[in-house]
């Protein structure tokens, strides 16, 4: 699973729909391994608007990165000054690959497990409705 993921995912409980600490998931456990990719700055700088930067920040640091700037910087790509930041959270978002460990709604404290970079987000039966 891919740390780009992880702004996307949330709790699939029905109680937990719309609570404020449901999102983002806890990362907890997480082996992570970094798969090289084409770097595209031009994706980088598309997708950052669409992401919850809070979020971001929050499960960076429970993956023990706290690096990143505390708001979500303004960035063009024509200015060189902006590169090593591009590649940075590049780096982190696409290349960042969670293999294994635990991911758990702050809410219910319900685990998902993640095994073999896949999440797992099916519920027990008494959990799914």
């Amino acid at each position: 699973m891919k740390f780009l993921t992880t702004n996307f995912v949330r709790c699939a409980i029905k109680s937990c729909d719309g609570a404020v600490n449901s999102f983002p998931l806890k990362y907890s456990e997480i082996e992570l391994v970094q798969e090289e990719q084409d770097f595209q700055p031009e994706f980088i700088l598309g997708i950052l608007p669409r992401l919850d930067w809070p979020a971001v920040l929050k499960v960076a640091a429970d993956l023990g990165n706290t690096s990143l700037p505390s708001q979500l910087p303004e960035l063009d790509i024509s200015d060189p000054s902006n590169e090593i930041l591009l590649k940075d959270l590049h780096t982190l978002l696409i290349e960042t690959q969670l293999v294994q460990g635990k991911m758990i709604c702050e809410n219910c404290n319900h685990v998902y497990h993640i095994k073999d970079s896949i999440p797992n987000f099916l519920l027990p039966p008494h959990l799914a409705n």
